[in-house]
């Protein structure tokens, strides 16, 4: 078969189709998401079956034209209805769109059912509207898709700045003075329209996955709506492409949820690899963090015993396993692959089966320890620096009178650190230094 199937006329004009369907819902959506209206699309969906169902039962025929303006309208009075019952009642946002939700779609399911039941019901092509149909486009529906969906994709680029301020902040998008009202209307009346052009394609029940699903991906690939906009639309444009390829392949698969399989594919690729908020990034950004945190947790313990043995007057270098575990019960696993960690880096080695830090070793411990130790100082002290702010990853690389500052209350606590490194720019300034011997 190969790609001889895209030179059947009827296979692109369902590929054009859905490729402009996804690419305006993925745009569409996106606001929708970051406005926290995601319901609203899965609302407008299931709202509009009464409206194809009533359209059917005043013109008489099947008839897409009819179609898109029953479900436009019964899509804008849902809307309508929705946001009457957050203004007029206690009831919440959520609560009102299940509630006009629900009621709509018993509504069509009772008109579908009664049209099914009387003379040519079973024609009327109407079931396909339940779970979409792609297959059953044809030119005339593909051409009032397209248009409709390039018009929104025009109005969402020309309008992008409005709907920037407004998705992210309305109330200042009210004090420039932005017909605040009027945008939020033409927002909906877009979501409705995306939703609308969607039903013969993808259906009443998945059509709210077309609008959610690659808006939702896109936004685990950045952080700038701008992108976030022209990812989604890619997303969508992709999963239609492919969920029709798909049906076109398999012989009696439905287009509708293969699109959105699709999108879920595309949507859980972007979960796990991610390069900022996926799993796969996160499991790694956290597993350097523990092992940091376990190899300075190592290194502090070392310096400490050794610094204790310093102040009792004791000068033997070399550090037991078991006192290092011992050492604020820590456990013995982490201690087991900081301490590798730390033979690689050179900073501890072996010596008569005990470990002894290098000189590159105790460095690195002094200036953990310090760090730490004029971080506490700091907490304690917060409010007398809190005009400097200080961030504690860079407290070691504050202004010296600051640093001398703290230092000098370590001093007066008894927490100034004993061993001193020779590299240490303290230790060439006089500062005590460590001892010598080689015990």
């Amino acid at each position: 078969m190969g790609f001889g199937i895209l030179l059947d006329a009827n296979t692109q004009w369902v590929l054009m189709g859905t490729l402009l369907l996804g690419l305006a819902s993925g745009v569409l959506g996106s606001f929708a998401l970051l406005k926290k209206q995601s319901l609203i699309g899965d609302a407008m969906a299931h709202a509009a079956l009464p409206g194809i169902c009533i359209a059917f039962l005043l013109h008489g025929s099947k008839s897409i034209g009819w179609f898109l303006v029953g479900a436009a309208l019964a899509g804008l009075v849902a809307t309508y209805c929705i946001q009457s019952i957050i203004r007029y009642s206690r009831i919440k946002e959520d609560t009102a769109i299940g509630l006009v939700l629900s009621v709509f779609f018993g509504f069509g399911i009772v008109l579908l059912t009664y049209i099914n039941q009387g003379k040519g019901g079973n024609q009327s092509g109407l079931t396909d509207f339940i779970f979409g149909k792609a297959a059953s486009l044809v030119g005339s529906d593909v051409r009032i898709i397209s248009g409709i969906a390039l018009l929104l994709l025009i109005g969402s680029v020309l309008l992008f700045k409005e709907m920037k301020i407004l998705t992210f902040d309305p109330q200042f998008a009210k004090g420039i003075g932005l017909p605040v009202g009027v945008l939020n209307g033409i927002l909906m009346s877009g979501i409705v329209a995306a939703v609308v052009i969607g039903l013969q394609a993808v259906g009443v029940i998945l059509m709210s996955a077309m609008l959610i699903t690659p808006a939702i991906a896109a936004r685990y690939w950045t952080e700038r709506l701008e992108y976030m906009v022209l990812i989604s639309g890619a997303i969508g444009a992709v999963s239609g492409v492919c969920g029709t390829m798909l049906s076109t392949v398999a012989n009696g698969m439905p287009t509708g949820p293969l699109i959105i399989v699709a999108a879920t594919l595309l949507f859980l690729f972007s979960l796990i690899c991610a390069p900022r908020r996926g799993l796969l990034s996160k499991y790694i950004r956290e597993r350097k963090t523990r092992q940091r945190v376990e190899r300075e947790h190592v290194l502090e313990a070392m310096y400490d015993i050794l610094e204790r043995r310093v102040s009792s007057g004791q000068y033997v270098k070399s550090i037991k396993l078991d006192e290092i575990i011992a050492y604020k019960s820590m456990d013995t696993n982490a201690v087991h692959r900081a301490l590798s960690q730390l033979r690689k880096e050179k900073h501890v080695h072996i010596h008569h089966s005990a470990l002894r830090l290098t000189t590159a070793g105790l460095e690195e411990a002094y200036n953990v320890t310090l760090r730490n130790r004029l971080i506490e100082i700091y907490l304690a002290n917060e409010s007398v620096y809190a005009h400097i702010n200080i961030r504690e990853e860079d407290i070691l690389h504050v202004s010296e009178g600051v640093l001398a500052e703290l230092i000098k209350l370590l001093k007066l606590h008894g927490k100034e650190p004993l061993i001193i490194p020779r590299s240490s720019k303290r230790h060439k300034a006089g500062y005590r230094a460590g001892w010598e011997g080689n015990k």
